[in-house]
């Protein structure tokens, strides 16, 4: 199968082939993660997704896991808020705080990844897009004093709560519609804007699951999600055009129980297998190996931007960088 096998061997010859885009040493850092609610690692691999595919085909693809350590402090639920906040935190929820979608407490002892870099340097410029404003206001903590008091430079986000351009139906399309509009303001403004560090969230995959389980339904889900990816990285490939260098990974929250594909929350293999794909080539072993996790991701996009991270706060982060 074409994930399995990009999982398995590095893509690092890549760098030398022709048609690479000459930079030089110094050319400026960007990074955009994307989250794609509640897709299972089996499911990303099973259907036709041609524009991950080409993320990874440029760097890599491999299986990765979310939910601590089972049996540990750190075992964390497999439900999205807690996958979220462990991928921004590097951090898992016997830390972090957070072990639902609802009635969040978040511990900003422990730092984001917008606010590591906004700290770090606060003429980077950060921007957010997102079906779920609670991403903005209560995980990151925007704006909030305990967060930091930290500001993002954008946000396109809390369409939610616009029932009039969006209004709400049982079957969630308003959500698709949402999705829609966030991956198209997330591609316009980093075509135009190339912001240094952006989170690209989008849900309706997980609706759909919720809904229909393992079903047609929900791999064409998957394949519109995949369209939505492909306009982030049409305008991240256009921003490498002029001299950039950008770092794009694409990841999902949890895995589905392994009954009906409908609920997650549990501690199965198939709820803790997660996936995480790409377009940075130098990848260590324990990503090609499928041992990285979601805490993972945070330091590798700090890496890649050349962010330094204060010792106290690297000192709490329970993932590594997966970048050689």
């Amino acid at each position: 199968m074409r994930r399995i096998a990009l999982a398995l061997v590095s893509l690092s010859l890549l760098s030398g082939c022709h048609g690479q885009i000459a930079r030089p040493a110094n050319a400026p850092r960007k990074a955009v993660f994307i989250l794609l609610d509640g897709i299972p690692a089996d499911v990303i691999e099973r259907v036709a997704t041609p524009n991950i595919d080409a993320i990874a085909a440029a760097g890599g693809y491999a299986r990765a896991y979310v939910g601590g350590t089972l049996g540990t402090p750190t075992e964390t639920p497999t439900i999205s808020a807690p996958g979220y906040m462990s991928l921004l935190t590097a951090t898992w929820a016997n830390k972090h705080n957070v072990r639902g979608n609802s009635n969040q407490s978040p511990n900003y002892a422990y730092w984001n990844i917008f606010r590591i870099v906004e700290s770090a340097d606060s003429t980077r410029h950060t921007a957010v897009f997102s079906t779920w404003l609670d991403n903005r206001t209560v995980l990151i903590g925007a704006g909030r004093a305990g967060a930091g008091n930290f500001k993002l430079d954008h946000a396109a986000d809390g369409f939610e709560l616009d029932t009039v351009a969006f209004p709400h139906d049982k079957a969630s399309r308003y959500i698709l519609a949402i999705d829609d509009r966030v991956s198209r303001d997330a591609a316009a403004y980093i075509a135009t804007r190339g912001p240094d560090l952006s989170w690209v969230y989008l849900q309706h995959t997980d609706d759909v699951a919720h809904a229909n389980g393992d079903s047609e339904a929900s791999d064409a889900a998957v394949r519109q999600a995949d369209e939505f990816v492909g306009r982030v990285w049409a305008a991240v490939k256009q921003r490498e055009s002029i001299g950039e260098r950008w770092m794009i990974v694409v990841t999902t929250d949890h895995g589905r129980d392994a009954v009906s594909g409908k609920g997650h929350g549990g501690k199965s293999t198939r709820e803790r297998t997660t996936w995480i794909a790409t377009n940075q080539p130098a990848l260590d072993a324990r990503f090609t190996s499928g041992a990285a996790a979601i805490v993972d991701i945070t330091p590798s996009l700090l890496h890649h931007l050349r962010i330094p991270i204060r010792a106290a706060v690297a000192k709490e982060m329970e993932g590594v960088s997966f970048l050689r």
